[in-house]
């Protein structure tokens, strides 16, 4: 980067002019090692290169007007403040290059270490550092690894090698057996590794190195790894990364220096005391990427007790100032403290229940904050079973439980291995010695992670606790043979496709599949567990902050049940109702026949044999639902299948006829069925005669059904209890389909009801586009609306979900084009709209609406938010998820500044 001339927009901050507050432009590390600057903390001086620049960089291929210039301003008072120059021969100055975006993204993106180091200033490092050769050699090594991998794109796994090479000449598998000759002879292997793959010598130009250096983290920024990781995290894409530039600090000088992480809290239960990783005599990227098997944090103490004391001290002033759980990273030079890094740590779900009620019970935030800093996601997390352990289940392992959850899958040694099996639907468990950045893909694709080195601060540990996957790091005894595919533990051999079950909270490996049990969080919401009165941090604590979002809340959340035991279960969930009660589903089964001989009568007296029949089948079901939802509204909706669910498949049907034929056998009702399939038979189901349509074609079904709703009704409330019932009129496109549905429903729900005091409304599902867009006219007809937002988004976006979703979405999200499937999170921009005019436009034209949903994404966090700001009045979804809306729905007034609750 040649100097030019510098222009009025800033892209260069030293640490001592930024504060944690602008992570947007300084990324997430350079913000937080402003702000420890300005708190007077032990921080190596530097700079920070802007978010913006990076951001100009990769829209152009090249860096924006006056950014050479500021960055040789920064650097120049950085070496008159140190006293040193970058590189030079005698004293060099020596930085470290680091990558930082607004959003943690452990390992996703560059760093490089040691910049500045050549052949001449290698010597100097030596003479800085009282004649240390090893030391100096040892940073020489480390940069041309790092430079020609992330710089240059070499092959990493061929400098792997060449340190193998050289370890097994000195019959060790320990680096620090290497002395400052080997380390000199690794140098010039590595340097030949470099020249091989780039044509050209390793660069001895310190300028030129860091100029490298800054370019490679800019464009680490589209690295496949890290693309893929902002896809899983919904990390937006435009954001850009800083560039940290740091004052090298050495944990490599000897017995007296060091490095490690550490934690404020437990990141794995929230558990309050001293957590983290220590590693004497080695640098950064030594703890993080698990090349050797680190300490406790706690043997620090005996090792440099005036550090460890320091470090505490530090350690509590940040989470003090930070209001929250800190993630550390610290080196230790010749006894002197400095701090690299502190950010908000990465938690597993059951540390941030119970460290947010922890820092409630503080004073350091109130119940809104702790509200906020949950969610669903992890929420649901906790509602995954666990083990159920006995006798025949012994350990092989115990590693470190660096991420909680029970996990079972067949042994993969590789990520593409692991992508494979689980595309055709079996579960995995990633082995391997230690994961790196390039592992992602399997990392997502795998139940659960096991690595036999590193700590609760590796790679595979911290990416694991942020994706919500089971993890266990550490496991040694574990001899992990990738190329072999296999591994060996207690003398047995486990071989790629083996089960084996790891255990994320205890670090236990077994074999075999393990049989789970429901978990804690599941058991006190189905009431089993009573939160007072356990000793059980994680239930007290979900159980405080589920009692706050319900306080809090305004969207009433519902759920969709078909079936007493389904209510029962999801008003133990604490749903308030019955969104959707899929009347099809009541039809499967034995009873199946009836419905095929319905739609297949040839005349009246056919069609109403079939509709008495099925008459007390269908009041049975919904006296049993509204027993179950005793004074809760209760939404169900008409009949709504697509036809051929109902009929005999007409190509295996026309083939039994054949065959019949051929036999002369008499298949005279057959050919009837056949002919009258034939007549039926819809090239797309999905849009031809269902819902409202069916209800209109085929005389008395909707009645029968209405009947039925009414007659169970009013059963219900002889028996005492009180019934809701709300009629839901499915596929509407136009208001006069509702309109003779309705006229219909009325009759017979007057008749039925007499003096009951039983009232039954009568509403809508908008799942048809056209729906949405004549809201107001529908509205006339319908005292609610409920979102068939499935249905909404299929015709939205003019596909079907059962054929898509295998078919292209796996391209689209890696496109771009989606960022998330628009059937699991609602598309704000187009089905989103659509909910809106029609929110809208339906109380504009009957202010007393009532307004829901139903579709799937009722249950997905980000969704509940959008229902929220629109204004529907409830979100309706399955048993399980009704606690996750609760929460949302809490959330979502205190995201938006809301002050009343329901």
């Amino acid at each position: 980067m040649a100097a030019q001339e510098t222009v009025d927009h800033k892209y260069v901050y030293d640490f001592s002019e930024g504060n944690k507050d602008l992570k947007d432009l300084l990324g997430g590390k350079g913000a937080n090692l402003a702000e420890m600057t300005n708190l007077g903390l032990p921080v190596p001086p530097g700079f920070t290169i802007t978010t913006e620049a990076c951001q100009a960089y990769l829209a152009t291929g090249r860096e924006p007007d006056g950014l050479a210039g500021q960055i040789e301003a920064h650097l120049e008072s950085l070496e008159r403040a140190m006293g040193k120059r970058l590189g030079d021969p005698q004293d060099p100055l020596l930085v470290s290059v680091r990558s930082g975006a607004k959003f943690s993204m452990p390992g996703m993106m560059e760093t490089v270490l040691n910049v500045g180091l050549n052949d001449q200033s290698v010597v100097g490092l030596s003479a800085q550092a009282g004649q240390n050769d090893r030391f100096a050699w040892d940073s020489y090594r480390r940069l041309i690894q790092m430079f020609g991998k992330t710089v240059c794109e070499v092959p990493g796994e061929e400098f792997e090698h060449a340190l193998d090479e050289i370890k097994n000449a000195k019959r060790t598998h320990n680096d620090l057996d290497l002395d400052a000759d080997d380390l000199r002879g690794l140098v010039d292997a590595y340097k030949k590794i470099f020249l091989k793959h780039t044509g050209r010598e390793f660069p001895q130009q310190p300028r030129e190195q860091l100029d490298l250096a800054i370019r490679a983290v800019f464009e680490s920024w589209n690295a496949e790894r890290a693309v893929l990781y902002r896809r899983q995290e919904r990390i937006p894409a435009d954001l850009g990364t800083a560039v940290n530039v740091v004052t090298m600090v050495f944990g490599n000088l000897g017995p007296d220096s060091g490095t490690g992480v550490a934690f404020t809290r437990d990141p794995a239960s929230g558990a309050q005391g001293i957590y983290g990783d220590y590693l004497a005599n080695a640098q950064g990227e030594d703890v993080v990427a698990g090349i050797r098997n680190t300490v406790p944090l706690q043997e620090l103490e005996q090792l440099d007790k005036a550090s460890y004391d320091e470090l505490l001290g530090i350690m509590a002033r940040l989470e003090e100032h930070y209001k929250d759980l800190c993630d550390i990273e610290f080196t230790i030079e010749r006894g002197k403290l400095w701090m690299l890094q502190t950010r908000v740590g990465k938690r597993t779900a059951a540390a941030a229940f119970v460290i947010a009620g922890q820092l409630v019970d503080e004073g350091l935030i109130d119940l809104d904050e702790a509200l906020h800093r949950v969610n669903g996601a992890q929420l649901a997390q906790l509602m995954f079973p666990r083990f159920q352990l006995d006798h025949e289940f012994q350990p092989v392992a115990k590693g470190i439980g660096a991420s909680p959850g029970a996990a079972s899958g067949a042994v993969v040694f590789t990520s593409a291995r692991a992508v494979e099996l689980a595309a055709e639907g079996k579960s995995v468990i990633l082995v391997r010695r230690e994961t790196n950045p390039d592992d992602l893909n399997g990392m997502i694709a795998a139940q659960g992670i096991l690595t036999s080195r590193g700590g609760k601060t590796s790679h595979a540990a911290v990416v694991a606790r942020g994706m919500g996957k089971t993890c266990v790091s550490g496991a040694d005894e574990i001899e992990v043979n990738v190329p072999a595919k296999r591994f060996v533990v207690a003398g047995q051999t486990v071989n790629e496709g083996d089960v084996v079950s790891i255990d994320g909270t205890t670090g236990k490996v077994y074999l075999g599949e393990v049989p789970v049990m429901p978990s804690e969080v599941v058991q006190y919401f189905e009431g089993s567990l009573d939160p007072e009165h356990i000793d059980n941090a994680l239930v007290r604590a979900v159980h405080r902050i589920m009692t706050h979002a319900d306080g809090r809340r305004r969207l009433a959340v519902r759920t969709n049940a078909d079936t007493g035991a389904d209510a029962a279960r999801a008003r133990r969930f604490g749903a308030e109702g019955i969104g959707l009660c899929r009347t099809e589903h009541m039809f499967l089964g034995d009873r199946r026949e009836l419905v095929e001989r319905l739609i297949l009568a040839r005349d009246a007296d056919e069609r109403e044999a079939a509709l008495e029949a099925l008459l007390p089948l269908q009041r049975a079901d919904f006296v049993e639902i509204f027993r179950e939802m005793d004074g809760l509204p209760v939404t169900v909706r008409l009949i709504d299948p697509p036809l051929h669910e109902f009929l005999p498949p007409l190509e295996q049907l026309a083939v039994n006829v054949a065959v019949a034929q051929e036999r002369g056998e008499d298949v005279a009702k057959e050919e009837a069925l056949l002919a009258a399939v034939r007549r039926m038979h819809e090239e797309n189901p999905m849009l031809g005669l269902r819902g409202v349509r069916l209800g209109l074609v085929i005389p008395g079904l909707f009645a029968m059904q209405v009947r039925a709703i009414a007659e169970a009704a009013v059963a219900c409330a002889r028996e005492g209890r009180v019934a809701k019932p709300e009629i839901m009129v499915p596929l509407v496109g136009a208001v006069q389909e509702l309109e003779t549905v309705r006229a219909e429903a009325e009759r017979i729900i007057a008749e039925v009801v007499g003096d009951s005091g039983v009232e039954v409304l009568i509403g809508t599902m908008i799942e048809v586009p056209r729906a949405a867009l004549t809201a107001g006219q529908i509205a006339e007809a319908a005292e609610f609306f409920s979102f068939g937002t499935n249905d909404l988004t299929q015709m939205g976006w003019g596909f079907s979900r059962d054929d898509v979703e295998g078919a292209f979405f796996w391209r689209y999200l890696e496109l771009g084009i989606f960022g998330i499937s628009p059937f699991e999170s609602i598309d704000r921009d187009g089905v989103g709209r659509l909910v809106r005019i029609a929110s809208e436009e339906g109380r504009a034209a009957r202010p007393g609406l009532k307004l829901g949903v139903c579709g799937e994404h009722g249950g997905d966090p980000d969704s509940v938010h959008f229902f929220h700001e629109v204004g529907l009045d409830y979100v309706s979804c399955s048993p399980f998820r009704v606690p996750v809306a609760r929460l949302e729905a809490g959330r979502a007034v205190v995201e938006t500044g809301g002050s009343d609750s329901r």
